[in-house]
């Protein structure tokens, strides 16, 4: 019953989704949302319409994600209560993003959908000579959140992955999907000791701390989701987040086949400190320590599946100071393997610096990252950290690389041409620092035989990514990416790599 419900919901928000993107470019915008770590400013948008979701603490470091022009990744982290008042609303769509139930206009529904169109192409797709890959996707998501009065609502959302080209293999379920049940939810808040306190029930995205450790991968088509429960508490300067989940495992065709992933089981918590504004001259830092931990019953390493306890300790440092944007995370892995003992570490220190006061200056900066290997293909101590889910994308368009036995330096430079365009260029140097270990793709696996051949060198990655605000809600995305194989690669069989796509997206 519940799932008719939000299949009827979902397609009824998904026909003006469809009518109106041509008919309608006066309002919002949608951004693929995974750029980097350290992201430029935004192309101008209109004001944003929505409210701060976490009274006291700063909604966009509360760890749903950030609302840029009333927008979010996450459609639940949005707020469009001041479109009550009629005279905000632009057209119908805005309509739909408060729709009172009740006369006291607590009770409300607020609709929300995506559609969009995309294309890769990849040349000697897995690194391997053969003929190039061509993927033709398509995304269609409606969602309605609906509020039960200030204290209870219920988030429900579904989505299509569809999927054509050519030389596509074998593909993923999140990639080609009938329907599937993206986000189930029920959430109560209230204040409790002054404190803006929660709890969430049910199927969920999870973008709490770093996005190379935890994301809700909006490259796939359909997003990353776990299942379980997350409360949290937020003050005016501190917040804390502890949360129990199992991941899920997507099936190919309709609302059936989704079931949760009772073999992998994520788990810990997060302390979030707003930084004194003063410390720096009016900054906008926070501090997140962290502590996660998954356990795997099945995880490879090498040619073993055993049970693996992972925990992951860390702190996530972000925010601007003036013209500087930092985003610094490094944690320390450790725990079991099948007996063995863990001992891996990660550090992402990325920063840039804006190169004048207007919000479309150009950013000059670097990233710079790290992840340990070693003793995957062994015995003894496991030293290959993991990449839990995290936006691999910010390696490699391609997904070729991740965090994993891996450490890179990468300067890049974003500019905007025009108001609503934004360029970035970056050119990446890629090594691993065990050669007794594989070298890693985005999903964890290793390209096999490179645990077996000598040389640090990884390769180089160039990368140019554009995009295109037409309207608040219609936006273009383009990239290109190549890979020139190092001599990991190299003596293994592997080869260069030619990676481009584009795509439209409109969301309301």
């Amino acid at each position: 019953m519940i799932r008719s419900l939000l299949l009827g919901t979902a397609l009824c928000a998904l026909v003006p989704t469809q009518a109106f993107a041509l008919a309608d470019t006066a309002a919002g915008t949608a951004v693929d949302g995974q750029v980097s770590a350290v992201r430029p400013d935004q192309p101008a948008r209109r004001e944003a319409p929505a409210t701060a979701i976490a009274d006291g603490f700063p909604a966009n470091a509360a760890g749903d994600g950030a609302t840029t022009g009333g927008y979010n990744l996450s459609r639940w982290a949005e707020d469009w209560r001041s479109y009550k008042d009629p005279k905000k609303r632009d057209d119908i769509l805005d309509r739909l993003k408060y729709v009172p139930i009740a006369a006291d206009g607590d009770v409300y529904a607020t609709f929300s959908g995506e559609f969009r169109v995309r294309m890769n192409l990849t040349t000697n797709p897995n690194l391997r000579k053969s003929e190039a890959q061509r993927q033709d996707i398509n995304r269609i998501v409606g969602g309605v959140d609906l509020h039960l009065g200030k204290h209870l609502r219920v988030f429900g959302e579904v989505g299509h992955a569809g999927l054509d080209g050519e030389n596509l293999g074998t593909p993923a379920a999140n990639l080609r999907n009938d329907l599937a049940v993206q986000q189930l939810f029920v959430e109560a808040r209230g204040d409790i000791a002054g404190l803006d306190s929660g709890v969430r029930v049910g199927r969920q995205e999870f973008v709490d701390g770093s996005n190379l450790l935890t994301s809700a991968r909006d490259n796939n088509t359909l997003r990353f989701v776990l299942n379980g429960v997350r409360g949290y508490a937020r003050g005016k300067a501190a917040r804390v987040d502890l949360f129990d989940f199992t991941y899920t495992r997507y099936g190919p065709e309709g609302l059936g086949d989704d079931p949760r992933d009772w073999t992998r089981r994520f788990s810990g918590a997060v302390v979030g400190y707003a930084v004194p504004t003063s410390l720096f001259g009016k900054s906008k830092l926070y501090v997140d320590p962290f502590l996660y931990r998954l356990r795997t019953r099945n995880q490879l390493w090498g040619t073993t599946t055993r049970r693996e306890e992972r925990l992951f300790a860390g702190v996530h440092a972000w925010g601007e100071a003036g013209p500087v944007t930092i985003d610094w995370t490094v944690n320390h892995q450790f725990g079991n393997y099948d007996g063995r003992d863990i001992d891996a570490w990660q550090a992402f220190i990325a920063q840039t610096y804006k190169l004048g006061k207007s919000p479309t200056a150009p950013r000059v900066g670097v990233h710079m990252d790290y992840g340990s290997g070693g003793g995957a293909f062994g015995r003894g101590t496991l030293q290959t950290a993991s990449g839990l889910f995290g936006n691999n994308i910010y390696f490699s368009y391609g997904l070729f690389l991740t965090p994993q036995n891996f450490m890179g330096v990468a300067p890049n430079f974003t500019f905007n041409p025009v108001k609503t365009l934004r360029v970035t260029t970056e050119y990446q140097f890629a090594w691993r620092p065990s050669e007794t270990d594989a070298v890693y793709r985005a999903n964890g696996n290793a390209f096999a035989g490179t645990q077996n051949i000598r040389g640090k060198e990884v390769g180089q990655v160039a990368r140019l990514q554009a995009v295109w605000t037409i309207t608040p809600r219609l936006s273009f995305t383009g990239r290109l990416e190549h890979l020139n194989a190092g001599d990991a690669f190299t003596r293994a069989g592997y080869r260069d790599s030619m990676f481009g796509a584009g795509w439209i997206s409109f969301r309301f």
